[in-house]
């Protein structure tokens, strides 16, 4: 448990001012998070096939230019250059036949890294378009995964009995689920309406932050199921008593893509 406070408090030391700073700060540790994040995508899916390294190589790559895309993005909508997305399924798939080998390099191995690409590069991107357009809005997204997985540990370990589902997660109970939801929308909710925006009806917000707080915790059990597939308890050991980067960011990527049907209503 030190070493978990300890690590998190390291965390919120480095985090907390890029997050005010904002600008070319904030964009830059948001495209080194997510190299490292499709590192740890990757070194998962060794464990029981290596890639070639031009693959990998081409993979970061790629990740890199979909994040500069929406580097000083003045629009608040994701961006992606056709020529990066053409590129991407050229690189990928074709070598596929090229290999001629499905021990070395399949078809479902390239599935696999363009939808990993895709998935961790646009909402990644997400967070530097959201920080760009205001402060307030993405420390509101990012308390609800926050505060929702907080709260659901504290009453999970209190009063949780029922299993939510054990195969997947076997620590997560329905108690927990169900009080990490009650905060998780109750605190953000608040927030939002003092510091964000007030005109929104109060049950727009709410509504919203509900579903963003139950998909936060669906997108848990997610990044829960892609482990258990691979037999890893967790992404890596970047962070000591919290695993890898994608071990913390699970939540928080399912909350800004929800958040993205809803960038015209808040």
């Amino acid at each position: 448990m030190k070493k978990r406070l300890l690590s998190a408090t390291v965390l919120l030391l480095i985090c907390i001012p890029l997050l005010i700073v904002g600008n070319f700060l904030f964009d830059l540790a948001v495209l080194l998070i997510s190299i490292v994040a499709l590192h740890e995508f990757i070194s998962i899916k060794e464990e029981r096939k290596h890639l070639p390294p031009f693959i990998k190589l081409i993979s970061y790559i790629i990740m890199t230019l979909i994040i500069l895309t929406n580097f000083e993005n003045n629009m608040f909508a994701f961006a992606l250059d056709y020529r990066i997305l053409a590129g991407l399924f050229i690189l990928f798939l074709v070598p596929s036949v090229l290999y001629h080998d499905r021990e070395k390099y399949s078809i479902n191995d390239a599935f696999y890294m363009i939808g990993g690409i895709l998935f961790l590069g646009i909402s990644l991107s997400i967070l530097v378009i959201i920080r760009e357009k205001s402060l307030n809005l993405m420390i509101y997204l990012l308390l609800i995964p926050i505060i929702t997985d907080t709260y659901a540990y504290i009453i999970g370990t209190l009063i949780g009995k029922t299993k939510l589902l054990e195969v997947i997660s076997p620590n997560k109970t329905l108690e927990g689920m169900i009080g990490g939801t009650v905060f998780g929308v109750l605190i953000p909710t608040i927030f939002y309406y003092l510091f964000v925006n007030n005109v929104t009806p109060i049950y727009v917000i709410t509504f919203i932050t509900l579903f963003l707080s139950v998909l936060g915790q669906l997108g848990d059990l997610v990044f829960s199921a892609i482990k258990r597939y691979f037999s890893k308890k967790d992404f890596s050991n970047l962070i000591p008593g919290h695993g890898g980067i994608l071990d913390r960011l699970d939540s928080i990527i399912f909350v800004v893509l929800g958040f993205m049907f809803f960038m015209t209503i808040l």
